[in-house]
């Protein structure tokens, strides 16, 4: 069974454009996770902000989701990513741990993987996911979604655009052949922007 990677699932997809990426972050997507070898990053957020509607949001979606849309705001605190697989699975499981300041540390949990129709799906918990689309921008890749659903028994149930956080932007900004900038952008159709998350991050081995 071929080990799965975000690099061949994003190759795949974008196609040609694969090529339009700069080499470093080539690289870092070619980087196959093994079951229990997982592939750990470090970082740090300068900014982390959510606007009242999100905040809302946050706190009722918590209970379900703790981590996908965190209700506060922050500025300079630690990140930790780890990116594994797990035997006979063919999605790749992405955990961040967000050791707030003066707050217990909160940890958010997604996978990705591949749907019949050559879609990129991240599901965030609960069943709950989204549709990416997926670009390159003067060589940075650019993640954008296009619409929520709900996964019951195997079937995805289509999320009203106005019941959503909003349409996620997500920029991963090459700065060095070990550190790149993610930047998290959430606008909701009538609500503006909702959450904003910004940092940098290196890969590191344990």
């Amino acid at each position: 069974m071929m080990i799965p990677s975000e690099g061949e699932l994003f190759k795949k997809i974008l196609g040609p454009a694969w090529r339009q990426l700069h080499p470093d972050i080539q690289a870092r997507f070619d980087k196959n996770p093994l079951p229990g070898k997982p592939l750990y990053y470090t970082g740090s957020l300068s900014e982390l902000r959510c606007s009242r509607f999100g905040k809302v949001l946050g706190y009722l979606s918590m209970p379900f989701i703790k981590g996908a849309l965190m209700p506060y705001n922050d500025a300079d605190f630690p990140v930790d990513i780890q990116v594994y697989s797990r035997q006979n699975c063919p999605s790749i499981f992405k955990q961040r741990i967000y050791r707030l300041n003066a707050r217990k540390p909160v940890m958010f949990t997604s996978f990705m993987s591949e749907s019949a129709k050559g879609e990129v799906l991240e599901y965030v918990g609960m069943g709950l996911g989204m549709k990416l689309v997926l670009k390159v921008r003067d060589g940075n890749l650019h993640f954008e979604s296009d619409g929520y659903f709900w996964e019951l028994f195997g079937v995805r149930v289509p999320l009203p655009d106005v019941l959503t956080p909003g349409k996620t932007f997500l920029c991963h900004r090459n700065n060095s052949s070990n550190q790149f900038d993610i930047r998290i952008e959430i606008r909701h159709l009538l609500f503006g922007t909702t959450f904003t998350q910004a940092g940098v991050f290196r890969e590191v081995t344990p």
